[in-house]
C-alpha cells in the first residue's frame, strides 16, 4: 500500500529557497511513499477567519474547508520550516491554527533549514505540534553553506540517507498504516 505524505513549503516569500529545499525532501521518498509538494503560498489561507473556534470542526469558510480536505487526504506530513527572526513563518502558524481535528495523531515530520539548522523555529513549533496533538517526528536540520548553498543548490555533503530515515520514522507513526 502506497503511504501519501504532503511535504509543506512554509515560507511564502518570493526569494525563498524553500521550494527547492522541498522538492529536495521529497526526492528522498522511498519506494512506496508518494510525497506531494504542499505550498502555503498557493493554499493562501486567510488569517484566522472562521468565525468558531477550530476544535469545534465548524468550517463555514471554502479556504478552511478545502485546507482540511487536503490535510485529511495525506497519511502523514512533512513540514519544511524557514527560519525567520528565530521563529517559523506566521503562514505556517497560521496553517496548523485554522484545523484542530485533521492534527490528531497525525504523524509530521519536521525538516528546518537556515543558517543554523532553522533550530530556534523548530523548537518554536513543538508545543503548537503537541497541543493541536499531531505525532511530531524530528528530522535534520540543513544547514546553509553545509548542506545547501544561500540559492538553495543542494551539496555533496546534503543528508539524504538522514531524510530517507525521516521518510521511514513517519511511515512508521502512520496508524493506519502500522
Amino acid at each position: 500500500m502506497s503511504m501519501r505524505i504532503g511535504v509543506v513549503i512554509s515560507s511564502t516569500r518570493s526569494t525563498r529557497i524553500g521550494d527547492k529545499v522541498a522538492a529536495w525532501v521529497a526526492q528522498q521518498a522511498p519506494e512506496g511513499v508518494e510525497a506531494q509538494l504542499v505550498d502555503l503560498r498557493e493554499v493562501d489561507l486567510p488569517f484566522m477567519d472562521e468565525p468558531a473556534k477550530p476544535a469545534m470542526g465548524d468550517y463555514v469558510h471554502e479556504t478552511t474547508k478545502a485546507w482540511g480536505e487536503m490535510v485529511s487526504g495525506f497519511d502523514a506530513m512533512i513540514f519544511v520550516v524557514a527560519e525567520y527572526n528565530g521563529g517559523y513563518t506566521a503562514q505556517l502558524k497560521n496553517a496548523v491554527d485554522t484545523l484542530f481535528a485533521e492534527w490528531n495523531d497525525l504523524p509530521i515530520g519536521v525538516v528546518g533549514y537556515g543558517y543554523g539548522g532553522a533550530a530556534r523555529a523548530v523548537a518554536a513549533l513543538e508545543p503548537v505540534l503537541a497541543t493541536v496533538k499531531a505525532v511530531r517526528v524530528p528530522g535534520p536540520g540543513l544547514l546553509i553553506g553545509q548542506h545547501l548553498s544561500p540559492e538553495g543548490e543542494f551539496l555533496q555533503a546534503a543528508p539524504a540517507d538522514e531524510m530517507r530515515a525521516l521518510f521511514e520514522a513517519v511511515r512508521a507513526q502512520a496508524p493506519a498504516l502500522v
